[in-house]
């Protein structure tokens, strides 16, 4: 059974991580950001059924757990003999990744919670929120009703114009269900550490996949370039009362490369993708038959414990 830990959790993670480093920039950024969000979050969960089974077979091999359920721990010991270490490294991977996937599941559903009660009751045209603030901050609130919050602050140093496309990018995390996809490569990179890389990768695209789309709503995307520019010079690093809802909103990644994106003609291809979906769906049909040679272990554990 080596064959499939190696395979689903050593090389697919790494795969997938190398080839979104290679694709980043070469794919149209809505297609790259569903890809790399997908194939990391596939990645994860076909490595974390491996990572299971192994655990089980770690558990198995202990003589007296065998007995009660009438298999041979020598016959479940011999399978990887030559790598002994295996079944008991996915044991303990299970058992440190579990808490931390469901310490971050609660802390995000919690911090979610804390944003909509601290929103609640301010006055709002629309999706809008305006927040009476100094500070330069604006991002976007899942769940019903989605909201847009906006700090005064941020308000003051833009222009009208620049609003639009402030609103604009905003509108379009809301739409596009970017927090979730940001949320879905963070809880698989908790799961598979190897994913972290792909997971700000992921960060950075939702607010590339935003840009574009306030550019093509405006129809002027120097004008966008321009906007961005000025609130990430405005912004404050100092953290307060809108600290807990700042951190709602997906990582704002580089803001030069944003702009430069911006201001650069825009990739047109998206067939290489099509290398990562199908690395992803390997790697769930080679998962599928790790489970199969499992259970035909432990068939075989049961015969030699008669």
């Amino acid at each position: 059974m080596f064959d499939h830990f190696a395979w689903s959790v050593l090389a697919t993670p790494l795969l997938v991580v190398l080839g979104a480093h290679l694709m980043i920039d070469r794919l149209r950024p809505e297609a790259a950001l569903r890809v790399f969000a997908w194939s990391a979050a596939v990645a994860a969960a076909a490595s974390t059924v491996t990572l299971l089974l192994f655990a089980v077979k770690a558990l198995v091999e202990v003589p007296a757990i065998a007995a009660l359920g009438g298999l041979s721990a020598e016959a479940v010991v011999a399978d990887t003999a030559h790598v002994p270490w295996v079944s008991w490294v996915s044991l303990a991977w299970v058992v440190l990744a579990a808490p931390m996937v469901a310490w971050r599941w609660h802390g995000r559903r919690a911090a979610v919670r804390a944003a909509r009660g601290a929103v609640e009751g301010l006055e709002s045209r629309g999706d809008l929120v305006t927040v009476a603030d100094d500070r330069v901050a604006a991002f976007a609130l899942p769940g019903l009703p989605r909201r847009i919050v906006v700090t005064t602050g941020m308000l003051e140093v833009l222009d009208e114009r620049q609003r639009g496309a402030l609103i604009a990018h905003e509108r379009a995390h809301l739409a596009g269900d970017h927090h979730r996809l940001v949320w879905i490569t963070r809880l698989a990179a908790t799961a598979h550490p190897a994913l972290w890389p792909v997971a700000r990768q992921v960060a950075y695209l939702v607010e590339r996949v935003a840009d574009e789309s306030a550019a093509a709503e405006l129809g002027d995307r120097r004008h966008v370039a321009r906007a961005i520019g000025v609130a990430a010079l405005a912004a404050k690093a100092d953290r307060g009362p809108l600290g807990t809802l700042m951190a709602l909103g997906p990582a704002p990644g580089t803001v030069p490369r944003r702009v430069s994106a911006l201001m650069a003609p825009r990739p047109r291809l998206n067939w290489p993708a099509v290398l990562l979906v199908l690395l992803a769906v390997g790697t769930v049909v080679w998962t599928g038959e790790c489970a199969r040679d499992f259970q035909e272990l432990l068939e075989l554990a049961s015969t030699h414990a008669r």
